[in-house]
């Protein structure tokens, strides 16, 4: 079964809802709890995909764990998917609402890494190529450092990605060496 279909019907089904009743950001804020919660818990991403505990159970320990932090809305939403035996889908729900919301809302999501950390220089920067790639749009911006660049950065905005990385330029370099051109003369 692939996961996401299935996860942006359900996430679709919750956002027209809440637009509906006029609870977008409240959901939006709530999903965004359940994400970070299933991310931060290995237990119970475990739990959710365990075929072992009983769905009434499941049930049960979500209520508690989400219980009196997430709005009504969200809870009977949760519910539904432990009744229909869908509830490891509850963290790529969470997932896809929260994409389906920043389409809803406009909000670019540019996602750089790089070497180092950035300066407030290269991120104006960062926002500056993204305001003229989309503009009129709200830019989300999500840092992230990763030595293992060596130094540049890498910046991906929606489908477009822009690598201007010392490891990729390495990787490209090997690859030309790797043809070997020279043919010797006999």
């Amino acid at each position: 079964m692939n996961i996401a279909p299935v996860a942006y019907r359900y996430a679709r089904s919750v956002m027209e809802l809440a637009l509906e009743k006029g609870q977008l950001d409240a959901v939006h804020g709530d999903m965004q709890l359940v994400a970070n919660t299933c991310a931060g818990s290995r237990e119970l991403r475990s739990l959710l995909r365990s075929p072992v505990v009983k769905p009434d159970a499941k049930g049960r320990i979500l209520e508690k764990v989400f219980g009196g932090k997430v709005g009504p809305m969200t809870a009977a939403f949760i519910g539904i998917l432990v009744r229909k035996g869908r509830e490891l889908l509850l963290p790529h729900v969470a997932g896809a609402f929260t994409e389906l919301y920043k389409q809803h809302k406009g909000i670019v999501t540019v996602q750089v890494v790089s070497a180092a950390a950035l300066d407030d220089k290269a991120r104006a920067q960062v926002r500056a190529m993204a305001e003229a790639r989309h503009p009129g749009r709200s830019i989300d911006m999500q840092e992230q450092v990763d030595p293992a660049l060596i130094g540049g950065l890498s910046i991906r905005i929606g489908d477009e990605q822009v690598d201007g990385t010392v490891s990729r330029r390495l990787a490209d370099l090997r690859r030309e060496f790797s043809k070997n051109p020279y043919i010797p003369a006999i």
